[in-house]
């Protein structure tokens, strides 16, 4: 068995198709026991999926990558021409330094930020739940979050990085130049939400309102951020009192459509509605891009005012580089003994068995009368021919190939100089 990561990201494919590959955040159980079920050579997974990537870890046979693919592509609905030109596949420690990586935020968009590292732990509490985990991906989980708690604390990494949520008010900022004068509608109740809701609140918005499909999370939120809450039914009859419109729900869907903005459009009277979508897949219909005086921005159109804040982190994230070096060195001298210590039970297991047979063979031929002394003889010679022959196949295998690495390290493991 293989270490296998595979997935597509923020790095090599745009919001229009990372959104066609995206899983739902809840009830992921059922697809993990699919996916396990359904590839034949699989044996663990977790699916991590955000909106900046989707992702499959799993243990699983190297011949058995491409229906690996064709289940993600039938679940999804994808096409592999899509897929095959923005996935990115590791194996083995490649695979291990990947997630180690992202564990870590080095491979985010928001480079550093924490929130990726909640996200992995999330969707390794997914796997444990389906019962998806087993001794690979359990043992590489362990040392991916232990070298994120290690990039914290020894970097400075993490610092006052600039995240999603502050760079949509940063935006805000080029249309709006006083955000005081303007009020915020926030769909969803999540974390992005609430850190969209501070930062907005530190830029002076006078009103600020959340809506979501569940009620209750929505009146949780706004009860510590906000100053209204509503369901979702509700946006269309009130998207035109709001000058910011920032949308994370976890729906399937598109949850504000081109003929909701339009109609808010007339009712503004054409005053500059700015939105932005930071969900995968897309909350607001790429459409309402194309209305004047609508200004919709996505996740992707984000980056540039991300990228302004990673140059002063870049040698944190140099140092941080260098504890995921160790990091998978240490990952696999502990798989390596994992693997010797099996194979050592493998090879106990089947000497033992070679044991008890031929045991249970001469207590048969005691019992019928045979000689104790020739028996005992007979014994040790048999032993001696079962537990030699697979070794000895072994020599004579690599004698024949001219592979003298492998009869030198046989020699010296057994001591015959």
């Amino acid at each position: 068995m293989a270490l296998l990561a595979i997935g597509i990201s923020f790095r090599t494919a745009d919001v229009s198709v990372r959104e066609k590959f995206a899983f739902p955040e809840t009830n992921i159980a059922p697809v993990l026991k699919e996916l396990t079920n359904s590839v034949q050579g699989l044996t663990e997974s977790i699916i991590l999926s955000t909106c900046n990537r989707t992702e499959i870890y799993c243990s699983i046979e190297k011949t058995a990558r491409e229906n690996l693919v064709h289940w993600l592509l039938r679940n999804r609905q994808g096409e592999l021409e899509d897929f095959n030109a923005v996935n990115y596949t590791y194996w083995d420690l490649e695979a291990a330094r990947h997630m180690m990586r992202v564990t870590s935020g080095l491979d985010s968009q928001v480079l550093g930020e924490p929130q990726i590292t909640g996200q992995v732990k999330d969707a390794y509490d997914s796997s444990r739940r389906a019962e998806t985990l087993g001794p690979e991906l359990n043992l590489l989980a362990r040392h991916a979050f232990h070298a994120a708690k290690q990039v914290r604390s020894r970097t400075h990494i993490g610092r006052n990085p600039v995240s999603v949520a502050s760079a949509a008010v940063t935006t805000a900022h080029q249309i709006f130049s006083d955000l005081a004068t303007t009020s915020a509608l926030l769909v969803g109740a999540g974390e992005t939400i609430e850190l969209v809701a501070r930062h907005l609140r530190r830029a002076g918005v006078r009103r600020i309102a959340i809506a979501n499909r569940s009620l209750k999370n929505a009146n949780s939120l706004a009860a510590k951020v906000a100053d209204h809450s509503m369901r979702l039914s509700e946006i269309g009859d009130v998207l035109h009192e709001y000058d910011v419109v920032i949308s994370s729900t976890g729906s399937p869907e598109p949850v504000i459509a081109k003929k909701t903005v339009q109609q808010a459009r007339r009712h503004r009277r054409y005053r500059p509605l700015f939105m932005v979508d930071i969900a995968v897949p897309r909350d607001i219909d790429p459409e309402v891009a194309t209305l004047k005086d609508v200004y919709l921005y996505t996740i992707d159109d984000l980056t540039a005012v991300i990228e302004e804040n990673v140059d002063s982190r870049r040698e944190s994230a140099e140092q941080a580089e260098e504890i995921i070096v160790g990091a998978v060195e240490k990952y696999a001298r502990e798989q390596g003994a994992r693997t010797g210590r099996e194979l050592i039970e493998l090879f106990r297991g089947s000497a033992n068995s070679v044991r008890d047979a031929e045991l249970k063979k001469a207590i048969d031929r005691l019992d019928s009368g045979s000689d104790p002394g020739e028996l005992i003889s007979r014994l040790a010679h048999d032993l001696t021919n079962k537990l030699i022959h697979s070794p000895t196949l072994t020599i004579r295998n690599a004698a024949s190939d001219d592979r003298k690495e492998i009869l030198d390290y046989i020699r010296k493991s057994l001591e015959l100089d």
